[in-house]
Order: C-alpha cells, then structure tokens, then sequence
C-alpha cells in the first residue's frame, strides 16, 4: 500500500499539494484507496492503474448517481491516463461495522438500504451494457470454469449451459434499471450526522433486472444475513413497489446465478491471483446457492448440482482441495 508515483504530482496540482497520504483499503481487484489529509480536510484517492483498471466507468457512474440525488462521492480531480482519481472522503462509519458493534440497528439500515433500491428503479437505467443471459451465463460459468477443477471435479458444463437457459427467462425483464452489482454493507457508508447512505464500488454497472441488487444486499457473501431479515427486507420492497411472484422467481434465479458466480470469482482470486483469504468465504455462499436452489423454478439448476457436485464438495475450495 504505497502510494503511486505519479500521486504527489497529481495532488499538488490539483490543490492538495504536501498532504499526507495514508493506506486506507485494496479490494478484489486492482484498485487501491488512501486517504489524503491536509488539515482539517480530507479526500480519498483511488489508484485504478492502467491497463489493469480504467476510472472512466467509475466516474461516469458516479456523476450519474450524483445527478439523480443518490449518495455516490462527489469527484475532485481525476487524471484519467494515469488512473487516479480524487474523491470526497465518506469517514469510516461502515454499515457493516454499525450492525457489528449493534444488531439492533441492523433492521432499520437494511430498510435504508431497500429505500435506496426502490428509489434507484424509479430512473430509467443508464447508458450502460445490458446485462441480459448471455452475460447472466457467462458469470454463472465461472463455477465450472474455476471451483470444479480446483476440486478435480468432471462437470457435464454442457449441460450446465442448457440448466441455466432453461430457467433464466424468469430473469428478464421489460424495463432495465442501473444496477450497481456490488450492492451490500461493505460497500455502504453511514455519512454524516444523517447517516445517509454512500455508495461505493459501482463502477461495473449494469442495465438490468431491479431483483440483482436486492439479492447483492439479501445475500452478501461476506457476512451472514438471517434470514427472517431477508424475508423481511423482501416484503418490505415488494410492499412498496407492488410487484408480486414474478419479482420473486427473479429474485431467486438471480441469487442463485450470482452465488454461483461468486463462487467460482473466489476461486479464481485464490488460484489465479494468490489471494487466499476468498475460499473461507465460500461456505456461506453455499448456503444461499442451496437456499436459492430449493425454489421450484431452479429445478433444472439443481438436478445438475445434485448430479455433479456432491454435498460434501460443496465448501471452502482451498480446504476440500487439502484433503
């Protein structure tokens, strides 16, 4: 967690010349976070180095989030060549934080959290790539492509394909939203005396089906969501948006199709990338998968899990490959 080299040039001219510039976070990818202070003010930098990562989606995302009143960080300066870009500082009042350290508040910024999604449907989605099967299936791939050989596994991927097409027409849709598709609580900030909603991480977005980022937050992979919360959180935007057993077919074949892609992204991060942190975390998103896989309509998805990977290779990738 260095700063780059290009960092106290582009600070200087950008006002924020002599700053201190201090480690803050790195993520799955190959983006870097430091805080620069300078007084009594404060900014992030993004390091997003080329041709790794390109800031230009993040950016565009975010002054379109920003010109529909939702809480991305407004920008400062950006240098897009050389992938740095200089943002308003949220703090460290992380919801996935505030619900450790007090569960009670836990129902209360969930709902905040679906209000934030019930308000982004509202807006036609921006100019983004669709997010339609092909894309839907060629996510889900992952787990063939990674987890089963990692495991020594032999996969009918074949019949994978046709399992997913048969169920990812519950998943269309008339009218395409933004979605921000890392949408849960380490990816949301509590800002300010309002603890208003920031968000972060949305430089992937999407065109597609509001159900994603509802299953993002219901389903998150990096901590365990109860799940009277999820049914809860589920009625709730349903309530409010009116939609009804469709909505929750979608909601469904898309938590399933997002677990098994997270799956097999963990496994490529630890086998591919080196980071070995990821696989401890695929347990949990098992449990999904398989809660998602025991509704009706992902029949076809299941009989093919059930016919190649057996219960007891369902788990942390890293640890089952020791055995």
């Amino acid at each position: 967690m260095i700063p780059p080299p290009d960092a106290p040039a582009f600070l200087a001219v950008n006002g924020w010349g002599g700053a201190t510039v201090l480690p803050l976070a790195g993520d799955a990818s190959f983006r870097r976070y430091f805080r620069v202070v300078d007084g009594a003010r404060s900014a992030v930098l993004m390091d997003a180095p080329p041709p790794h990562e390109d800031p230009r989606p993040f950016l565009a995302v975010a002054r379109w989030l920003t010109e529909r009143g939702f809480g991305a960080p407004a920008i400062h300066a950006a240098d897009e060549e050389r992938g740095l870009v200089l943002i308003e500082d949220f703090g460290d009042d992380r919801m996935r934080e505030a619900i450790d350290a007090d569960p009670q508040v836990a129902m209360s910024l969930y709902a905040n959290a679906v209000d934030v999604l019930v308000a982004l449907r509202a807006h036609p989605a921006g100019d983004w790539r669709p997010y339609d099967r092909a894309e839907l299936q060629r996510e889900a791939a992952l787990l063939v492509e990674w987890y089963c050989p990692a495991l020594g596994l032999t996969v009918d991927a074949d019949g994978y394909v046709a399992a997913w097409d048969a169920v990812l027409a519950h998943a269309t849709y008339d009218r395409a939203v933004t979605v921000l598709r890392d949408y849960h609580v380490e990816n949301l900030m509590l800002v300010g005396a309002s603890r208003s909603l920031g968000l972060l991480d949305f430089q992937d977005a999407l065109a597609g089906h509001a159900a994603y980022d509802l299953v993002s937050l219901l389903q998150d992979a990096r901590r365990d969501v109860d799940p009277e919360l999820e049914t809860a959180m589920l009625a709730r935007y349903r309530d409010v948006t009116g939609e009804g057993e469709a909505f929750l077919r979608a909601y469904h074949v898309l938590g399933a199709q997002r677990n098994a892609k997270i799956i097999g992204i963990f496994t490529r991060l630890w086998k591919r990338d080196g980071k070995a942190r990821y696989p401890s975390l695929c347990p949990r998103v098992w449990t999904y998968l398989e809660r998602d896989l025991a509704q009706p309509e992902l029949a076809p998805v299941a009989a093919w899990f059930d016919a190649n990977i057996p219960p007891h290779l369902r788990g942390d990738p890293l640890a089952l490959s020791e055995r």
